[in-house]
């Protein structure tokens, strides 16, 4: 079943096409893999689906529905949610706080937010942490932050980007148990990631792309193989050697 659906997607950003024709389709429960060099589009392509930017042309659909151009809030309700590349907790708050904010987002009352934000840093990993001063955690535990902010909006979709970056390896073993775990409850997930040992980890599929067209879709094998991506990674040389 279809969950998620972008159509001939297209951003321009003065005169340059930052996003140009995208289209792709995610299925529900699945984890689908986002790929590219710097600067070819990705987290363009997320600020265009929560609608932190505006749409040149091109459409986006959730559950059957055009979301295209809803405000974020509405978006955010609606079941996606997301993480950011540059984390940027409510420093000066506690680690439960920061989660209580988000889970506002759903929950009517304080203390449902507190329940709900209860159960989540649990879920995530970060519960011993909850009275921790968010600004004070190490880079590993903000990211983990970052996705357990973003699990207390209940989403049924969820877009990570680069929640890998800058942790260490056993960090990055956690960080990929962390995604597989709320993958198993049920949750679809669009993920961007340089690091290629997440991505090929986890995926089911990964769509890869350039100058914010496509370049190859299928499953991490397929892609891995497939000269265009090898040569938008590693230069002509590789893919041609």
């Amino acid at each position: 079943m279809i969950l998620f659906e972008v159509k001939n997607l297209v951003k321009y950003f003065g005169g340059l096409a930052a996003v140009n024709d995208l289209s792709f389709q995610v299925q529900k429960n699945e984890i689908f893999g986002l790929i590219g060099p710097n600067g070819s589009g990705k987290t363009t392509i997320f600020n265009l689906i929560s609608s932190f930017h505006r749409v040149t042309s091109g459409t986006i659909h959730y559950k059957g529905q055009n979301i295209t151009g809803l405000k974020t809030h509405k978006i955010c309700k609606m079941g996606i949610g997301r993480t950011f590349q540059v984390v940027k907790p409510l420093g000066r708050l506690t680690v439960l706080d920061n989660v209580i904010a988000a889970a506002y987002s759903k929950a009517s009352t304080k203390h449902e937010a507190q329940d709900m934000a209860l159960e989540t840093l649990e879920f995530c990993g970060l519960a011993h942490r909850k009275d921790v001063i968010a600004k004070s955690l190490p880079i590993g535990e903000r990211k983990r932050l970052e996705i357990t902010r973003a699990m207390a909006t209940k989403p049924e979709l969820l877009l990570l980007d680069e929640t890998a970056a800058g942790l260490n390896p056993s960090e990055l073993d956690e960080a990929i148990e962390l995604i597989k775990k709320i993958r198993a409850k049920g949750v679809t997930i669009i993920i961007v990631e340089h690091i290629m040992k997440v991505i090929m980890t986890i995926s089911n599929r990964i769509h890869a792309i350039n100058f914010g067209q496509t370049i190859a879709e299928g499953t991490p094998q397929e892609v891995a193989n497939i000269p265009a991506v090898i040569e938008a990674y590693l230069g002509e040389d590789y893919a041609h050697g």
